[in-house]
């Protein structure tokens, strides 16, 4: 192992840092996440049979001398130039990467390691891979999985980029080939970052003929240097400007071999750009395919369409062939069908079963936006369709998710979601047709290609989808049903911009189009801040423009989950959002059913969500987002797909409408599945958002338009403040019965927050304030105490109180345009030590009425079940 000592303080990790010398990794004890933000290649490439033996003989060993029965992760740091190995940590349990070796060799660890905790030994335990075999037996492969994290840095602009020893990934996607340089290829085409491959997609800083700079290499010499999210291109673009790979070696110290096989991609690319569509041979396409280049990529090096190169593929006999993935590498024929695609001569027979098929989209790997919330959904779609006798092929690529267990579907393809490797599939398949709305957007965005291509889109029609998704069409849609909107416009640059927000009027709320997760949008107050989104703005064009919407400050925003056969729309559940409009839905907290909204603006949202259904000739679900204010009902977005709240409301309502929306895509109504009318639940049910804060020093912690949350809880009761106050402390909100708590709020929170603020002295809170909003409250009759800020220099200030563990509670509204750095600076400490942060004044009201009721009853615990048989 190497040297390591606890330290419990300053002093004592100063004395081991003399003793150890630097550099030095610190990490608290007993906590998750300190590493999995690098990018993973198996069977291992680089590692001597020897070393192989010898990391394997190390793990026996160690795994026996700490009696380990079940799962285990060893992590080893061996040296290259001598072959030394160390011992970083041992684990004795399953890791976030059993995930990725149960789906990459089809060997289910967790499953395995659930059967010898109670008592069955490996040869008891039967490799259902194979059907034949035990788990006796170290797995064998003979294909190449890559794995490749998911980083979200644009959501966090002002985050550190590197990679280091601090988990930042979101999530991670993983590939299937036979070599590193194909397995390289897809996983990046299953990024959803817009790339297409390693090269040449359009996407490229620097193109294949760019004669660089001396200040151009300078910029690759740093970014080959330091790891972060970027690194990769940055090697190919090291490779293009002539930095031998001894030079890259020394600069990245990434193993020559990986940096050989990117030069080989690099080399074809250059094989590429010397031929056009005609004169391109079979010789040359078939190896740029072996090489796994995508038809993105082909037809941007020959200048050419990707439907050219697809039909030259398919004229030349290049198609796609399937493998099956299993853990003997072959030697025994694999009885769960789990396939991976590659270029070869003999593909892998299909299913000899008659039964009609439908082929279901996944989601991708988990980032912000989009995640296991989607997964769900494609799960319940395959276990519906098997009870209506369909095969259920699933199509996926995110190695964390339920989706791809080799046993979910009739058959599973782990592959990209891009029309060309959807199309491969469905080529094999002959479906009856496929399920896009599950799996968010990015199947989604997939519609009309595979429609011309004579695709059947099961559900909704791509036509209704793309009535949703267009601006004016979206906008003659609620004017033929008479419904409100917001006054909103579509720019594709800053004049046109400029024009429509002085006609709206600002605050304006502006995003691109066709994104998810709320990506890149941003609330504006003035021209200049206009002027700086229009300039950041990525692929503004006319297919693509700014959408922009009028801000309605102070109304309380409202989602809708709906399930409609064509005929008749039943209601899921209508969420009314705790934090005010302008914070993205996907971070905001919700309640279902709504808490304060009146009877009758309940009554409108219900008929207009039928309407809209309706209209739309929804058939599956469709999800509806609302403003209210000033007893007016604002349309904001339609949603004709499964939204990531679908898992809440079905666990909330004990419906799972998922399933029930497939049985309709296979000609089912809701009468014949006996849901006709809304289910009235007895009962609260929260969901709380949980955010990455921690793992990016220095991002100001607040909410907005931009989504930025990682994940998401339910807190349940038969109060709402109860539900909320559950909710609270399962996503790590330690809310706090006594102590203090800090107020600072704008202007125009303050006379909101003076009933708040007594709430909490009723409670016993002491309070302490800034000084503007202290003298506010000072005047209205609170008793409160005021403490410098920190640029006034003097001492002690709010961040002395934090740092000595006096603030219990903080309550911190921003202004809403650039905030100041020691504001940003009081939110950043708040979160690195824990201390509950309430950043809008609905959250401030909820979080006090959830403490109040903590101090008055003890939680009460109930299964879900018991709920549900209170309906």
């Amino acid at each position: 192992m190497p040297e390591s000592a606890l330290a419990y303080n300053l002093k004592d990790g100063m004395e081991i840092g003399r003793r150890f010398g630097f550099p030095l990794i610190l990490r608290p004890g007993y906590t998750l996440g300190g590493s999995g933000n690098s990018i993973v290649v198996a069977p291992s490439q680089t590692l001597s049979p020897s070393e192989y033996e010898h990391l394997v003989d190390l793990s026996k060993r160690v795994i026996r001398k700490i009696s380990v029965i079940g799962g285990a992760n060893i992590q080893f740091a061996v040296n290259p130039e001598n072959g030394d190995v160390v011992i970083i940590e041992v684990n004795p349990r399953v890791s976030r990467s059993s995930t990725l070796v149960s789906n990459a060799i089809g060997f289910p660890i967790g499953r395995i390691a659930a059967k010898l905790a109670v008592g069955l030994t490996l040869e008891e335990v039967k490799n259902q891979t194979t059907g034949r075999t035990t788990c006796f037996a170290e797995p064998s492969v003979d294909y190449c999985v890559f794995k490749i994290p998911i980083f979200t840095f644009e959501k966090f602009p002002a985050a550190d980029r590197t990679i280091n020893t601090s988990m930042k990934a979101v999530g991670k996607t993983m590939y299937i080939c036979r070599n590193f340089r194909e397995a390289l290829q897809k996983g990046i085409r299953s990024l959803e970052i817009g790339r297409y491959g390693l090269d040449c997609d359009g996407k490229d800083i620097w193109d294949i003929n760019h004669q660089f700079t001396e200040e151009e290499k300078e910029v690759i010499s740093k970014k080959k240097s330091i790891p972060d999210d970027e690194r990769l291109f940055y090697l190919r673009y090291g490779i293009l400007a002539g930095f031998d790979l001894e030079k890259i070696y020394n600069l990245s110290r990434i193993d020559k071999w990986f940096l050989n096989n990117l030069k080989g991609i690099v080399d074809m690319e250059k094989e590429l750009c010397k031929y056009s569509i005609d004169t391109l041979s079979v010789e040359v396409l078939e190896k740029s395919k072996k090489y796994c280049f995508s038809e993105r990529q082909i037809s941007f090096m020959l200048k050419t369409s990707e439907k050219d190169v697809r039909t030259k593929r398919n004229k030349e006999g290049l198609s796609a062939v399937f493998k099956p993935v299993d853990s003997v590498a072959g030697e025994y024929p694999a009885e769960k069908p789990y396939y991976y695609s590659t270029l070869e001569k003999y593909d892998t027979p299909t299913s000899s079963a008659q039964k009609k098929r439908v082929v279901i989209l996944g989601g991708g790997p988990n980032r912000i936006g989009q995640g296991i919330e989607f997964d769900y959904c494609c799960v319940h779609a395959s276990f519906s369709l098997r009870e209506e006798g369909y095969e259920s092929i699933m199509v996926n690529c995110n190695p964390e998710t339920v989706s791809t267990d080799y046993d979910t579907s009739d058959r599973l393809y782990f592959e990209p979601i891009t029309i060309e490797d959807v199309l491969n599939i469905i080529k094999r398949e002959k479906p009856e047709g496929v399920i896009l709305q599950f799996g968010g957007q990015t199947p989604l965005n997939l519609a009309i290609p595979l429609q011309k291509e004579g695709v059947n889109i099961l559900g909704t029609s791509p036509e209704a989808i793309d009535a949703a998704e267009d601006r004016e069409q979206f906008r003659q849609l609620l004017e033929k049903l008479s419904l409100r909107q917001t006054p909103n416009a579509t720019a594709t640059s800053f004049k046109q911009a400029e024009v429509i927000a002085e006609r709206i009027g600002y605050p304006v709320l502006v995003r691109p189009s066709y994104v998810l997760g709320g990506r890149a949008m941003e609330i504006v107050y003035d021209r200049d801040s206009l002027e700086s989104f229009m300039q950041k703005a990525i692929d503004v064009s006319s297919e693509r423009p700014v959408l922009i919407d009028k801000f309605l400050e102070d109304a309380i925003e409202v989602d809708v989950d709906a399930i409609c056969d064509g005929k008749l729309c039943v209601i899921g559940g209508i969420m009314e959002h705790i934090e005010e409009a302008g914070v993205h839905s996907g971070d905001s907290a919700m309640v279902l059913p709504p808490y304060s909204l009146k009877k009758k603006i309940i009554k409108e949202i219900e008929d207009a969500t039928k309407k809209l259904a309706l209209e739309l000739n929804i058939r599956g679900l469709i999800n509806i987002q609302y403003a209210v204010k000033n007893d007016d009902l604002y349309i904001l977005e339609v949603n004709p797909r499964a939204s990531r709240t679908i898992p809440f409301v079905s666990k909330s309502i004990g419906v799972p409408l998922a399933k029930l929306a497939t049985k309709i895509m296979m000609g089912k109504t809701l009468e014949e599945l006996s849901f006709t009318k809304e289910v009235k639940i007895n009962y609260f049910a929260v969901k709380e958002s949980v955010f990455p804060f921690n793992r990016f020093p220095g991002v100001d912690a607040i909410l907005g338009p931009e989504m930025r949350s990682t994940g998401e809880v339910i807190g349940m009761d038969k109060t709402f403040e109860m539900a909320y106050a559950k909710s609270q402390l399962a996503a790590g909100q330690k809310l706090p019965l006594s102590g203090t708590v800090f107020i600072s709020v704008k202007d125009k929170d303050k006379p909101a927050v003076v009933p708040i603020v007594k709430g909490f002295q009723s409670l016993g809170f002491e309070i302490l304030a800034s000084s503007g909003t202290g003298t506010f409250l000072s005047e209205k009759g609170v008793a409160v105490k005021i403490i410098p800020k920190v640029y006034e220099g003097e001492r002690p200030n709010v961040v002395d109180y934090m740092k000595n563990n006096q603030i219990s509670l903080i309550i911190n509204t921003p202004s809403g345009k650039k905030p100041k750095k020691d504001i940003v600076s009081i939110r950043g400490i708040a979160v690195s030590r824990n201390i509950p942060l309430i950043t809008t004044i609905p959250g401030a009201k909820a979080t006090l009425v959830a403490i109040k009721k903590l101090k008055e009853d003890a939680i009460n615990v109930k299964s879900l079940q018991e709920y549900h048989k209170q309906l």
